[in-house]
């Protein structure tokens, strides 16, 4: 459905004293990803749709495997793909991968769309899923 891809090299303050990416630091990684994500698919981007449109995007489920490690200096490449497009949620996959193409990590999260006046999951707006779709 879609693919979306970013180069990104690994930084010191990504890294737990091992020197190697401390394993949470995963998880902002690819929230920056899926805000780059919104920010290439809509005029307002992420923030137009959290921020103007009062429209939320929590991650309801997300299981996580840890493949082989990233250090500090490592040039990757983060990647997510659309897995499936629901009514009001979205699961996408993602991947952290090496140079070398080994994957480091690999994820699959499910993010429901919700009204951040009420907190209950709405519809995917019809702009953000027509992007998706194209």
């Amino acid at each position: 459905m879609h693919s979306y891809t970013q180069k990104h090299k690994i930084r010191f303050s990504e890294c737990d004293p091992a020197g190697i990416v401390f394993y949470p630091q995963y998880f902002v990684l690819f929230n920056d990803l899926v805000e780059a994500w919104i920010d290439s698919l809509l005029p307002g981007g992420y923030h137009g749709v959290i921020g103007a449109r009062r429209i939320g995007m929590p991650t309801v489920h997300l299981e996580a495997d840890f493949k082989a490690v990233s250090k500090m200096g490592d040039e990757v490449v983060l990647s997510l793909d659309v897995e499936r497009l629901g009514e009001k949620s979205l699961a996408l996959a993602w991947a952290c991968t090496g140079a070398d193409g080994v994957v480091r990590m690999a994820a699959r999260q499910t993010i429901v769309t919700t009204s951040l006046d009420t907190h209950r999951a709405i519809a995917i707006p019809d702009d953000l899923r027509a992007a998706i779709e194209r």
